[in-house]
């Protein structure tokens, strides 16, 4: 009987060269790291000091040896929100809600990871902004905090995580207080006042109105008077006649018939006589 089976003989060395070309794919893809866009890298040595602080990877691809580990992390600026429970200067707790937008420095990035660990938002960065807030809002009361003080407690707490973070190679830009939550009781009380003060100052603002008004109609009639008395005291009979010759003349003007009787008014004022 026939045998119809296929030997399919590999030359010699051909075992060896497939290895051989799958470790090299292995050792390649181990070797290569890209970092993205607006990220950083640091390396790890494994056979040396742990993390090189002396270089920082930027964008694009890089070839490390296969031993070594590649740490990335963004390095663009960055945000983070959080609610915290503080105590205001009368003891009240409250609730912030706040965003802070911070940015490792690049340069110093293996320093950063070295020191405060691949973690450091959570080792770093939010024990700073706990710090800062329960510092900044327990010097204010309760309505400082609701109202009028938002802004000068932003930039409060900004100075007082700068203050905590430097030479720690993290920047914060901004802080933002989005919200501030108080006891409901607490709250519509505040309310209440606030709302008050506003319509004590619309009154305020209309009796100055007013009073400005009626300032004005005195000075407005005061200077009528003084005009009329001075006009009452420049009208002679001498100039009152000759203003009524010069009013009757004019009329006499008039395409209107009429009759001008002249001396048979009194004090010799002329008449005119006529229809329309």
């Amino acid at each position: 009987m026939a045998n119809n089976q296929l030997d399919i003989k590999f030359p010699k060395g051909g075992v060896f060269l497939i290895i051989l070309a799958v470790a090299a794919v292995i050792l390649f893809s181990k070797s290569t790291i890209t970092i993205g866009p607006g990220e950083g890298g640091v390396l790890f040595q494994t056979l040396g000091d742990g993390i090189n602080t002396e270089e920082t990877y930027g964008e694009g691809f890089h070839i490390v040896a296969p031993w070594n580990r590649m740490i990335v992390r963004k390095v663009r600026q960055q945000s983070i929100s959080d609610e915290m429970n503080v105590l205001s200067v009368n003891g009240l707790e409250v609730k912030v809600n706040g965003t802070i937008w911070y940015e490792p420095e690049l340069e110093n990035l293996g320093f950063l990871i070295k020191t405060k660990g691949e973690d450091y938002e959570l080792e770093l960065l939010d024990p700073a902004i706990n710090a800062a807030a329960r510092s900044v809002v327990g010097r204010y009361t309760p309505e400082q905090l609701y109202s009028s003080k938002r802004d000068v407690i932003e930039q409060e707490i900004l100075e007082e995580i700068q203050i905590v973070l430097k030479d720690q190679y993290l920047s914060v830009k901004r802080v933002l207080v989005e919200d501030v939550k108080l006891p409901s009781t607490i709250r519509i009380a505040i309310e209440t006042k606030l709302k008050q003060e506003q319509e004590s100052l619309e009154y305020e603002f209309r009796l100055s109105k007013a009073k400005k008004e009626a300032e004005r109609q005195k000075i407005d009639a005061e200077g009528k008077a003084v005009a009329n008395k001075i006009l009452s005291a420049s009208l002679t009979d001498k100039i009152l006649q000759e203003k009524g010759i010069d009013a009757t003349l004019e009329l006499s003007k008039s395409p209107n018939s009429k009759v001008v009787v002249i001396g048979s008014g009194k004090s010799g004022m002329p008449i005119i006589l006529g229809n329309q």
